[in-house]
């Protein structure tokens, strides 16, 4: 099993609902494309020492669960992917950085 960690940065930041409706465009997409085995998604917990972040601060954990390397692969060719980001894109900018990695003990 290999993880695909997402951190979003919103800025400025998104609408409530707007975020719901990303993070369940992402969830249907990824899962819908039979790549993934595990999705999970939460909110970032502001702290005040995220002022003083030297990138970005989260908006949003996504975490994606794929079986091994070739589905990961996989999962980042999913048709729709280009269409969901830059329609996202359009409405709020985003930033994203992520990390590949085996399940953390």
């Amino acid at each position: 099993m290999i993880s695909h960690t997402m951190i979003v940065s919103f800025d400025p930041s998104i609408p409530d609902a707007d975020l719901d409706q990303y993070l369940k465009d992402i969830e249907s997409l990824m899962v819908g494309s039979g790549h993934v085995r595990t999705f999970s998604a939460q909110r970032h917990i502001r702290v005040p020492a995220d002022d003083h972040s030297p990138v970005f601060t989260a908006t949003a954990i996504v975490h994606i669960g794929v079986a091994d390397l070739d589905a990961l692969n996989a999962a980042f060719a999913i048709p729709g992917t280009e269409e969901l980001i830059s329609r996202w894109q359009a409405r709020y900018p985003y930033q994203v950085v992520w990390a590949n990695h085996e399940p953390l003990a």
